[in-house]
């Protein structure tokens, strides 16, 4: 029995797309979805990147998110508002503003990880083969070197 030939590249990239695209935008859905008016994805982006990375000046962030330095004040308004982050002077440079995560701020993606990871646990768990489960992992190391590449 001979092999299928490999799919042409552009239906190849077009069928990775909308697969990645679903699954992102459900991860979002559930991150982001809360009673009452929870924060966004790019304020839950900020969140997470200050959580990981430490403090950072508003440029750095708008820079790291791909947001112009307008979209950044206002996220950084918002989350400042409901005491998820605060800012303080740059220790390096006094007229410069640093932003970081409040113990709120961790707490809240503390919440929104577990809510996260139990979707993600019961969907792998109910739905695949073990087969299934190291295809996936295996695939998981690829992905992240797409997502480098793009």
């Amino acid at each position: 029995m001979t092999a299928d030939p490999d799919p042409d590249p552009v239906v190849r990239a077009q069928q990775l797309r909308v697969a990645v695209g679903r699954v992102s935008r459900r991860l979002r859905q559930i991150y982001t979805s809360t009673p009452g008016a929870g924060p966004s994805f790019t304020e839950v982006a900020v969140l997470v990147r200050l959580e990981r990375e430490g403090p950072a000046a508003p440029s750095e962030l708008a820079a790291r998110e791909r947001v112009t330095s307008q979209a950044i004040a206002a996220v950084i308004r918002e989350l400042e508002g409901r005491g998820l982050i605060s800012r303080s002077p740059d220790p390096v440079d006094g007229r410069k503003t640093v932003i970081a995560i409040t113990e709120a701020g961790r707490a809240l993606l503390r919440d929104r990880e577990q809510v996260v990871m139990g979707g993600l646990i019961r969907a792998l768990g109910d739905s695949y083969s073990q087969a299934e489960l190291r295809r996936l992992d295996a695939a998981i190391p690829l992905l992240n070197r797409l997502a480098d590449l793009i």
